[in-house]
């Protein structure tokens, strides 16, 4: 049988807080993708980009749940069970363009 997230029944429809890496677009550093908080909406830069701001963003608040934000990818990740999440085509709109950093 496979495994449940339970932090699955958490997911939220959220508004993205900036069009790119909230912190990186303040910072003017790249980012390589983006992924958008499932709680509140932060959108912060993947693991692979230089400062890993989505990563951080977890530590921070322990909001579990990640969406593949740019382009998006239509999975998510739970931090705390370290396991993709069915999002069930629910997949959160973009604001609009997002800017190219890598």
């Amino acid at each position: 049988m496979a495994f449940e997230c339970p932090h699955a029944e958490d997911i939220r429809d959220v508004t993205p807080s900036a069009r790119g890496c909230e912190e990186c677009l303040k910072s003017g550093s790249v980012w390589l993708h983006l992924r958008i908080c499932r709680t509140c909406g932060h959108v912060g830069c993947c693991d692979d980009s230089p400062n890993r701001h989505a990563t951080a963003h977890f530590r921070a608040t322990r909001h579990p749940i990640i969406e593949g934000y740019d382009p998006p990818e239509g999975w998510g990740w739970c931090y705390v069970d370290e396991v993709f999440v069915d999002l069930d085509g629910r997949t959160t709109p973009q604001l609009g363009p997002i800017p190219r950093y890598y």
